[in-house]
């Protein structure tokens, strides 16, 4: 699927991609409508509704990853809230495998999330994802989201790396147009964000069901 002897660096998404999406999706659609409702004594639909229209509103903007702006906004702890289920933060099965493979063959790993820093942190007690990551980063620190070309601008002045021997892999398909608008060269989508929910039909791009095809590649090397 890939030549993997033509790349040196790998840029992985977080959400979705190494981990089960099953987490934000429950988070956001169900348990905080349902924690805020109960913490402000208020109807169910009716807060269900105005957090739905929010995340329609503010999708793709960095304010939408921003749990500074939710707790401002809701008046309400989020990253509280986030601990409350906790145990539902899950690694995809395959990731372990195909990133000890990565570091293995030498490639240059790192995670690129448009998760708030504190979300980030919390991933990373759960899942222990920096002993197999080069680098951890949050698009926070530049101000600006991966579906804004700045961010991709601002990325590799930091990390310096060569985008025709660059792969990024993302569960976002607007995310990867950005990034190949940028240039990345090889650009690879995941079928199933969330294990609770059916397999997308993806062609844009390539994509993968598991990273064990992946993983199968790098030791072939």
């Amino acid at each position: 699927m890939l030549q993997w002897k033509d790349i040196d660096t790998v840029l992985l998404d977080m959400d979705g991609t190494l981990l089960d999406l099953h987490f934000d999706n429950h988070f956001w659609m169900e348990y905080l409508p349902k924690r805020y409702a109960e913490i402000k004594n208020l109807p169910y639909e009716q807060v269900k509704t105005d957090i739905d229209n929010m995340c329609h509103d503010l999708y793709g903007k960095l304010e939408w990853y921003c749990l500074d702006y939710w707790g401002q906004t809701l008046q309400i702890d989020i990253p509280k809230l986030k601990r409350e289920i906790a145990h539902l933060i899950q690694m995809r099965d395959d990731v372990p495998d195909f990133l000890n493979a990565l570091k293995k063959a030498g490639k240059r790993v790192v995670l690129v999330t448009n998760a708030h820093p504190d979300s980030l942190s919390l991933k990373v007690e759960q899942t222990a994802l920096a002993e197999y990551i080069d680098e951890l980063i949050s698009t926070h620190e530049f101000g600006v989201t991966k579906e804004q070309i700045e961010l991709w601008q601002q990325l590799q002045a930091k990390l310096g790396f060569d985008k025709k021997r660059t792969v990024f892999i993302d569960d976002s398909l607007p995310i990867l147009d950005k990034a190949k608008e940028f240039g990345i060269k090889h650009l690879l989508s995941i079928y199933t964000p969330d294990s609770k929910k059916p397999r997308r039909d993806i062609t844009q791009y390539p994509a993968i069901d598991s990273y064990d095809v992946l993983t199968k590649e790098l030791t072939q090397l």
